[in-house]
């Protein structure tokens, strides 16, 4: 079998007493979806921060196509490739959704967003950046500020933005997040293709997505993971029907 591109082994966080994350180890391979899911206070938000680089671990490493990217920060991890959307959208509001996408393009050069009038005049940043809106499904909306498009089309942005920066893989932080069923059909379907371009690690509480779109699903329960599996094996594991899908086991 060919090596993960995410590997996270023994990855530990405490605050205090409380434990957040306890020995979790799970991988991410070429072409999958690998779907996160738990209860609320289960640790997921301090897991995806540690893989992101955004909390230091107190224990564990995280491997990122092959190498130990475990003492980088989240800057160095991004533009090594490590693309992350958050359940709490990021994007600069009062920008127009190309100008928030030419954000990410600069920063993945390793540029600064200064000269916003000349920018939006460098094919080197214009170019890529409606590339990926397009791919993101917002060409028509290049121009409209961020604050002015729609919830689900502010979610599509942020995977814009992911995209810009060319990722080797994604966290994607409940995207489904605030939208109604005719947006989380779109987005699912959105997602669906996204694994081509790369890998995803999704934490979503949507479990109509979940299953549609999971090829294994990890579970996680007062920061360990109780089981990985696909979505049968997951379905009927009585461990996680008590814990988190709500039913006896038999």
């Amino acid at each position: 079998m060919a090596e993960p591109v995410l590997a996270i082994e023994g990855l530990s966080k405490r605050f205090g007493a409380v434990i957040a994350c306890d020995d979790v180890n799970l991988d991410l391979r070429e072409g999958e979806i690998h779907a996160l899911i738990g209860p609320n206070g289960a640790g997921k938000s301090t897991l995806i921060k540690q893989i992101a680089g955004e909390i230091a671990s107190d224990a564990g490493t995280v491997h990122f196509a092959g190498v130990d990217i475990s003492a980088l920060d989240a800057v160095a991890r991004a533009r090594a490739g490590l693309a992350r959307t958050f359940q709490v959208s990021s994007l600069a509001p009062e920008f127009s959704a190309l100008q928030n996408v030419m954000l990410a393009v600069q920063s993945g050069a390793g540029g600064t967003f200064r000269f916003l009038g000349r920018a939006l005049s460098d094919p080197a940043l214009t170019e890529p950046a409606m590339a990926a809106l397009s791919r993101a499904g917002l060409a028509e909306r290049a121009r409209m500020t961020a604050s002015d498009l729609s919830h689900g089309e502010r979610r599509q942005l942020e995977i814009a933005i992911a995209l810009a920066m060319r990722p080797k893989a994604f966290l994607l932080d409940e995207p489904m997040a605030g939208m109604g069923p005719e947006g989380s059909k779109t987005l699912t379907g959105f997602l669906d293709g996204l694994r081509e371009e790369a890998p995803i690690l999704l934490v979503e509480h949507d479990m109509d997505a979940v299953f549609a779109l999971a090829d294994r699903v990890s579970v996680l329960v007062y920061g360990k993971v109780i089981a990985t599996g696909g979505i049968d094996e997951i379905r009927a594991d009585p461990q996680v029907r008590e814990a988190y899908l709500g039913e006896e086991g038999p």
